[in-house]
């Protein structure tokens, strides 16, 4: 991979002391890389299981790491605050942190294991929601539309997602 540096845009999600977690990951995220611009934090209910609500928030940094190397650190600073990686897609967590977009690199992810961008998870609005509020005029490099424009046509777009002060 050729990128040395790169605006990230990140999905932050929590259900397990979510407030803690998602507070301390972000504090991490300025010691790290300086800046971050981070969204409004939204309580969701849980997708694909029956489990307590989500905290979900978007951040935008600039990173010094290419995709892959700033993946292995978010899944470092998961570890550090206890989420265990298992076979169980949806579950609760203590902190989930994933690379939606890395300025407009496309990835595949067809190779097991190997990064994809933008995220597919872009189509839930604990994603999507947190993103286009800091990012409207972002341009999706595979749909060739705005996150504004993305949002104003999801199903969720009328739900009136709790905002939570961290």
């Amino acid at each position: 991979m050729s990128i040395v540096t790169g605006k990230a845009y990140l999905s932050l999600g929590s259900n397990t002391a979510p407030e803690a977690n998602l507070r301390s990951a972000l504090v991490a995220l300025r010691e790290r890389f300086g800046t971050v611009v981070a969204s409004p934090v939204y309580q969701m209910p849980a997708i694909g299981f029956d489990g307590p609500d989500f905290l979900n928030a978007a951040a935008i940094i600039d990173s010094d790491l290419d995709p892959l190397a700033l993946t292995e650190w978010l899944r470092a600073l998961e570890r550090a605050h206890g989420r265990l990686r298992s076979n169980v897609k949806f579950s609760s967590r203590t902190l989930d942190i994933d690379i939606v977009y890395f300025d407009d690199v496309v990835l595949d992810g067809e190779e097991p294991g190997s990064l994809q961008l933008p995220r597919p998870e872009l189509r839930y609005a604990f994603v999507l929601k947190p993103l286009a509020d800091i990012a409207p005029a972002f341009v999706d490099p595979v749909r060739d539309v705005t996150l504004a424009a993305l949002w104003a046509v999801h199903p969720d777009r009328e739900v009136a997602f709790v905002r939570v002060v961290l």
